[in-house]
C-alpha cells in the first residue's frame, strides 16, 4: 500500500492537526510514515498545508511533487494544488469555502463537501471542518480505519482540551457518512 495526500487550507483550519492525527493513525496500523508541515509566516488566515506519505515500505523522501490526493479547505488552496493532482485522484474539497465549479479536471475523483457547515450546525463548532474533511477523505480512500482515527485523537488533542474529543469524533463520523453517501 502507497498513499499520499496534501491538505491545504487557511492557518487556524486545523490543517495540520489532522495531518497529524492521520500520521498518527497510520502508525499506529504498523505502516511507514511521513509527515512535512509547512505554514506561512502569519499567525491565522495565513496559509498551511501538510504532505503525508503512508506506506508498507520505507521512505525515501517526504517531499511529493504531484500527490495522489489533496484535501482543499479554501479557494486559494484550489488554485495551487489543483493542477499537480495525478490523473485519476482523488479531492476532497470544502465547498463551504471552495466553488466545485473552478475544479475543471474530469480525471478526479472529485467529493465536495460542506465541510464548514456541516461542522456549524451538525457537529457544533465551525473549528471542526477540517475534521469532517478527514473524515470524507478516510471513508473515501480507506487509507486508515476510522476507528485508529478516533483512537488516535487524545494524542493530538492535548489533555486541557480532552472533553473536545466527542465532538471531534462526531466531525470525523459526519465526514465518513457524507463519503459514503455520495459516492
Amino acid at each position: 500500500m502507497n498513499a499520499d495526500v496534501t491538505m491545504a487550507g487557511f492557518g487556524g483550519q486545523g490543517i495540520l492537526m489532522v495531518g497529524n492525527l492521520l500520521s498518527l493513525a497510520a502508525m499506529e496500523e504498523g505502516r511507514h510514515v511521513t509527515y512535512f508541515p509547512a505554514y506561512g509566516v502569519e499567525m491565522r488566515g495565513g496559509t498551511a498545508n501538510c504532505t503525508v506519505v503512508i506506506s508498507d515500505e520505507e521512505i525515501g523522501s517526504p517531499v511529493v511533487g504531484y500527490p495522489m490526493a489533496c484535501v482543499i479547505m479554501n479557494g486559494p488552496s484550489l488554485e495551487k494544488y489543483l493542477p499537480l493532482i495525478r490523473k485519476e485522484g482523488d479531492l476532497v474539497i470544502n465547498s463551504s469555502l471552495v466553488d466545485p465549479a473552478k475544479v475543471d479536471r474530469a480525471d478526479l475523483r472529485l467529493l465536495s463537501i460542506p465541510a464548514n457547515d456541516i461542522a456549524r450546525q451538525v457537529v457544533g463548532s465551525q473549528q471542526l471542518a477540517s475534521m469532517v474533511a478527514l473524515g470524507a477523505y478516510v471513508s473515501r480512500t480507506g487509507v486508515v480505519r476510522m476507528q485508529t482515527l478516533f483512537d488516535c485523537l487524545p494524542k493530538v488533542i492535548s489533555k486541557k482540551y480532552e472533553k473536545f474529543i466527542p465532538l471531534n469524533v462526531n466531525a470525523l463520523k459526519e465526514g465518513e457518512s457524507f463519503a459514503r453517501n455520495h459516492p
